[in-house]
């Protein structure tokens, strides 16, 4: 079978960089036609250099990377330093990115969106989404035309069942721009959604972390630093044993959707109420008559998860 054609838009962030690197790791499952940027864990300046520089760390600088939105459709920036630090990628002790020798395309990202969608590869791409949905509402909004030819968005963000973890409702991504979620869970597109339900099921031992460090190369040790210092946040929050690894469940999907259960029903996103604004609001009971729009991943094979990423990241130089 040929590789599936991909964007992945994305904030990075410890987990969208791991979520990078799967995907790098995976050409012969995945087609990466482009990463597309958007302000979310840190700023765009931020986000933008971050993805190239995961890149540069994978030596993978044939890979085209794109600036898109730089802050919400309607509401201030949110940002998550608390958890990623100052740089979005904050390392542990003495250990480093490289700086990347490669530099941003001239194209914005929507325009990239719109055109791969419109022009190139009609019908035949699944959009990543591990950020903010900024880029792809906006997509959707400028050009219509694009709805029916996106094979299917994979997105990391809301929650199910469980609470939120930005707010007591909501989840991050969503809570960001839930004016452009809410476009997005309304726009009929076929929907999966990777919610805090199942990425609270993924963490990130530090057993798990020492498998991956000792398993490969430079960039394996360097995804072994990363999430080093991304865990440290959560696992004094949440008081567990590892950090919830959110963003490569999206990828992981596309190369084993087997890992995942999924149930088909209703999301609709909160954005009026000041109290649950952002909150994925789930039908799981079948208790309205809203129409399903979402596959919602509950449940996932952790172990055969991280064997995979494992093995997987150790194929990087």
């Amino acid at each position: 079978m040929s590789a599936k054609k991909i964007i992945l838009d994305c904030d990075p962030g410890h987990d969208d960089a791991i979520a990078i690197l799967l995907t790098l790791s995976s050409p012969d499952v995945l087609q990466l036609l482009g990463i597309t940027c958007v302000a979310g864990n840190v700023p765009l300046s931020l986000t933008t250099q971050n993805a190239l520089n995961i890149c540069e760390l994978a030596e993978r600088r044939d890979v085209p990377v794109y600036a898109g939105a730089d802050r919400p459709l309607v509401r201030s920036l949110v940002t998550a330093e608390s958890v990623h630090g100052q740089s979005g990628l904050d390392l542990p002790g003495n250990a480093h990115l490289p700086t990347a020798a490669i530099r941003l395309q001239e194209q914005h990202a929507v325009d990239f969106i719109i055109e791969t969608l419109l022009l190139e590869h009609a019908g035949s791409v699944t959009l990543c989404a591990t950020g903010p949905l900024t880029n792809v509402a906006l997509a959707m909004r400028r050009e219509p035309a694009i709805v029916e030819r996106i094979y299917e968005i994979i997105l990391m963000g809301g929650a199910a069942i469980n609470p939120g973890n930005v707010t007591p409702a909501a989840e991050f991504n969503i809570y960001v721009d839930p004016h452009a979620a809410d476009i997005v869970f309304r726009s009929g597109v076929s929907l999966t959604m990777m919610g805090l339900d199942v990425t609270h099921q993924v963490l990130v031992t530090t057993d798990r972390i020492e498998v991956i460090r000792g398993g490969g190369g430079n960039t394996a040790r360097t995804a072994a630093d990363l999430l080093t210092f991304y865990c440290r946040h959560d696992r004094k929050r949440y008081g567990i044993d590892g950090g919830p690894l959110h963003d490569p469940c999206v990828i992981a999907h596309l190369l084993d959707d087997g890992l995942f259960e999924t149930r088909s029903v209703n999301v609709e996103v909160e954005v009026s109420s000041p109290l649950c604004l952002g909150q994925t609001v789930t039908d799981w009971w079948s208790v309205t008559d809203r129409p399903v729009n979402c596959n919602v991943a509950y449940a996932v094979d952790d172990e055969t998860f991280f064997e995979q990423l494992a093995t997987r990241l150790a194929r990087l130089p």
